[in-house]
Order: C-alpha cells, then structure tokens, then sequence
C-alpha cells in the first residue's frame, strides 16, 4: 500500500512537472509539415516532450525540462522545413536531419546561442547559406554536404569550428580567406563547381577593369596620347605586381616544405608551432610538446598537422572531458579526448601519469595511441572503437523497433567490465583508485563477425590527476557513499561503482535518474539504485527488478539472482566489506559456467 501511495505521489509530479509550450508547438509545426515511411511521428510526438532529462519523442533529448537536442537521422523525412520553428526551442545545442529527403531552404538558426552541432547533410536542401550561421558562437560542426546548396560560403571564424563540409553543392565564388576556413581540407568544398580559392588550388579571376568612358568629342583628340600611355603603364605594372606575388608565394612554399623536411627530423618551426596552437591558446607556454607523443614509435603515422585537418564529430560530452571522433585524410580513424579541470597540472604531473597508463594494453581496454600537453590544452588519442556505449545499448529508442539486449549478451559484457578492471587493479597496484570513473557511457561496445559482444574500458586512470574534491565529485567514484561521507578512496570505490553498473545492466535503469521511460510507461528509479534494489528485494528474490527486455528468459534467472546478490555486496557501505575486484571476475566466471536450470516455482513475481 506504501509503495502504491508513494508511486501515486511521484505520477503526480511527473503529471504537474514544468514543461515549456513555445517548444511543443514548434515541434508540432515541424511534425504536421514533414512525412516519414519508417517513423510515424504522430503517434510518437503526443504529450509534453520532456519529463525532466527524459524524453518518449522519437528523436528528442532533454535537459532541465527543455529540448536540446533534435535528432532524426535516415528515416526517410519529406517535405519542407517550416522556416522559423526552430527558434522557439532556443537550449538547443545539437540539430541533425542527416539522410533524409527534406527540400527547401535550411532552417533559420537566429538566437541560438548555445548551438553546437548543425547536421543537414544528404537532403535535397537548396537556396542559400544562411549569413547568421556565422553568428552562432558555439558552433562546433557543421555539415552542409550533399544539397543543392547555392551562393557564396558566409566568412565562418568562430574558434570552435573543428568540422566543416560543404562538398557536394552548387556553391560558387571565392571561399572566404578567413583563419578558420584556411583549417579545412579540400575534401570539405570539393563537387562544387564554380567555388575558387587556394584550398581548392583554383585561382580565383580577378575582375576585368570597367573601360575608360569614352571622351566628350571636343577633348577626344587631346587625351588620346596619354589614355593609350596610362593604360600601357598601367598594364605593364599589373603584369610585374603578378609576377612578385607568383613569385612570393612559390618562395614561401618553398620554404613551408623545407621547414617540413627539417621538422621531420625534429627541429620544430616556429611557423609550425603557431599553426599547432588551435589546440593550444598558450603559444608562448614553454612546456607545451610541440607534437603529439606517441607511446610506440611504430603508431607515429600521423602528427598535430594531420589531426587539425581531419574530419571531426562528437561523440559524447562528459563533465571532465569531450570526446571526438577525427577521420584523417589517410582515412584512419581516431578518438581524440580533449579534458578539461587539468590545467594546474604540471607538465611532468600529467606525462607521468599518461605515459604510465600508455603502456597498458589489455582487450578489455581501450588502447591510448598519443597524447598532447600545453597548460591550456590537454588531448589523449585512443583507438576508435565504432559501436557506441553500454548506456545507448541499454536506454537508447527504448519502444518500437528496439532490438532488445538478451541475457547472454549482457552477462558477456559484465564478464568483459570486469576483465578489464581486474587487469587495471593488478597493474595500478601503487593507485589507490586505477579506474575511477566506471560507468556505463565509459564501457565501448564492439561486434564480432558472429555479431557477439565485447566491450572495452575507457576513461580510466584520470584520478590521480584531479585537483580537487569538486573535481573528484564528476567522477563516477564521486557516488560513493565513503566519498560523501568525507573519507579517504580507495579501489574498493571502484567495486562500489561496478556494482552499479551491474545493477544497471540487470535491471536496465538509469543510475541517479528519477524517471526513466519504459516502453511508454515512466517508472520510479531510486537515486541509489542498489538501496532501490534492496528495498525491492526485501530478502526476498523478486524479478520486479529485471529489465523488462530479460523478464522472460526464466533460463537465466538464477544466474541474475547470483548477480544481484553479487552487484549488492560490491555496493556495501561499508568499503572493507566489499569483495576484492579479483574475487569478482572469480564469481562472474564461476556463474557462467554453471549449467542453466529453468526456473518455474515462480509465484507472486518471486523467486525463493
């Protein structure tokens, strides 16, 4: 009777929480003026768009009650964008219609200040550029490529532009000479035309001189001598001033490929280091690594250069950190994180300890490649790993035409997680805490061939590299009930935090989450999720813990019971009462090997 008051209670705020009516009839507008043949997005887009950071929209992403994030990506959309729907929804910070069929202008972006991702890519777009995408302070990426775009490219300069493509268009005239657009490769304005510039390798024609204008015919005969001279010294001028520029820029280049050569053999320019500087604002900072460091000499295929010019998207933006996937002009492909709360480390400080996590290698680990240091920037290169996360494979498209996550593959993750943190406790033995921040958007996922899962660590060994308690608390460690309690951390919060992620993975709620959206049905998630299980549990085995996905593989209950138990003693509040990370891979192995029994003395939703 409790528990039914108490989710009565919270169905109430859910039903009274704060929702924002401007954004839901501009997502309306948008939904009554497009068509999809694989989405209906009249049964999908019906109530408030967001419940607090969750949405049951197709496509939509919420923070703090509002949309900020627009996502429909190949479903195959038609029609025209409505011209202005977009600016009533002003926390967006990322848009995509990538591989749709949308005709018409691109959408008006005016007032949208904290836009970081504009991708309309592989439409049937046309007019122009809009001018205001110039205005859009944050914008991060933009891809524009395969439209009907046409005009002139708007002079782009904002210093947080790292991916820009607009190939495949109908552009045309001079691309802007601005610093920012000078970054970008011929790849991003290749396949148009008429577009000119030294990024092109297509000269731009200077513009014929307008004709002198015929004389009045009393002073026709009198200025005929000197016009004809004017202009014969005029055009000899031009030809010598032709001739020093070509001259000029051949000398430079010829100079560029010189210091190229020499820089090879480590002798660094100067006009090189100004030119790495994107990363690093701090061009005098005399400790900065004037390259990336590889960790092998034999994975040095690649430097800062090459990096600056390569294609770049999000992949995901942490507290301490964001993470970008960097497509080079080989054609390789690389994550690059860039961190953040580090800049009061010491060079020494921060390469001690990357170099130490460098020479780590494991296949439950994702491998660091390289890294970069200066006082304002600091960049670790890993192996791209292209299948997203355990989070996106455990919350994302929940509801219609989800693949669900079946048991066998969830215990072949977890068996993985734990492989990998082993491996980091026994390596790390002098860090009190090796990993630090387990959580499920830091577990990568990859398919074999036979389309089984294996997942790998990211994200570990940044601990002894924060400063400080507040950024302490942005690791996953921070939940910890010792670090709340103001104790000291050990690696016993690292089982704590795997722990969770177990719990996570066994009943597919979102950790910290008040409300999490379940085949359309919004459930109650305690901000603790074990002492959420534990209540549910009552000493007393009960499956209204599982994920809805796994409720009916009963073969697999009695190693989910095991798990549980498992997952409850990693989350002990006491740490010293939590098993050791090397019993743990002990246990899950011991459990998966177990034969399967099925389950059938199943009553009232319990197991005994």
């Amino acid at each position: 009777m409790r528990r039914t008051i108490l989710f009565f209670a919270l169905f109430l705020v859910v039903e009274s929480a704060e929702f924002f009516p401007n954004e839901r009839d501009a997502l309306l507008q948008l939904r009554d003026s497009v068509n999809s043949s694989v989405v209906d997005l009249h049964s999908h887009w019906t109530g408030p768009p967001c419940y607090y950071n969750q949405s049951k929209w197709a496509g939509i992403s919420c923070s703090d009650g509002h949309v900020n994030q627009l996502v429909l990506e190949g479903i195959q959309l038609t029609g025209s964008l409505p011209p202005t729907f977009l600016l009533h929804i002003t926390y967006l910070t990322k848009i995509s219609f990538r591989n749709n069929l949308l005709y018409g202008p691109v959408p008006n972006l005016t007032g949208l200040i904290d836009l970081e991702f504009v991708f309309l890519s592989d439409n049937r777009f046309s007019g122009l550029i809009p001018f205001g995408y110039v205005e859009l302070k944050k914008l991060t990426d933009l891809e524009l490529q395969g439209n009907d775009l046409e005009g002139s490219i708007p002079p782009f300069n904002q210093q947080s532009l790292i991916g820009f493509n607009v190939s495949s268009n109908k552009l045309e005239g001079p691309i802007p000479e601005t610093p920012v657009l000078k970054r970008f490769s011929k790849s991003s304005y290749e396949n148009n035309a008429n577009l000119c510039g030294e990024v092109v390798g297509i000269p731009c024609s200077i513009s014929p001189a307008s004709p002198p204008k015929a004389p009045s015919e009393k002073k026709k005969n009198g200025l005929k001598v000197w016009s004809i001279a004017l202009i014969a010294a005029a055009a000899t001028v031009l030809v010598l001033v032709s001739i020093m520029f070509i001259f000029f820029r051949y000398f430079r280049r010829s100079k560029r490929k010189r210091t190229q050569g020499e820089d090879k053999q480590g002798n660094i320019s100067i006009e090189n280091v100004v030119k790495r500087s994107y990363w690093s604002k701090s061009t005098e900072d005399p400790e900065k690594t004037l390259d990336l460091i590889f960790f092998e000499k034999d994975m040095s295929v690649f430097d800062m250069d090459d990096l600056l010019r390569a294609s770049a998207e999000v992949l995901g933006k942490g507290k301490l950190s964001t993470t970008y996937k960097a497509i080079l002009e080989s054609g390789s492909v690389v994550a690059v994180k860039r961190l953040k709360e580090m800049n009061s480390l010491s060079k020494k400080e921060f390469t001690q300890q990357i170099q130490l996590l460098g020479k780590l290698k494991h296949e439950n680990l994702v491998e660091m490649m390289s890294f970069y240091y200066s006082k304002d920037e600091k960049l670790i290169v890993y192996e791209y790993v292209p299948q997203g996360d355990l989070f996106e494979l455990l919350h994302e498209n929940r509801g219609i035409g989800r693949q669900p996550l079946n048991w066998t593959a969830r215990i072949s993750i977890i068996k993985d997680v734990a492989k990998g943190l082993n491996f980091l406790h026994q390596s790390l033995q002098s860090q009190k805490v090796p990993h630090g921040n387990i959580r499920s958007k830091n577990v990568l996922i990859q398919q074999d061939q036979n389309k089984n899962y294996h997942s790998k660590l990211t994200d570990y060994g940044f601990f002894p590299l924060l400063p400080s308690k507040e950024s302490l608390r942005k690791l996953a460690v921070g939940k910890s009930p010792e670090f709340s309690q103001g104790k000291k951390l050990t690696r016993k919060a690292d089982i704590y935090c795997f722990g969770i992620l177990l719990l996570e993975v066994i009943t597919g709620k979102i950790p910290g989450e008040l409300f999490s959206p379940e085949n359309g049905v919004t459930s109650y998630v305690d901000d603790d999720l074990s002492e959420w299980v534990r209540t549910v549990v009552n000493n007393d085995w009960s499956t209204d813990i599982l994920d809805m996905e796994i409720l009916a593989q009963k073969e697999g209950y009695d190693e989910m019971l095991k798990l549980t138990q498992l997952a409850l003693q990693c989350t002990d509040e006491a740490p010293e009462k939590r098993p050791k990370m090397s019993e743990v891979l002990r246990r899950i192995e011991e459990i998966e090997l177990e034969p399967k029994n099925l389950v059938t003395d199943v009553e009232d939703d319990s197991i005994s």
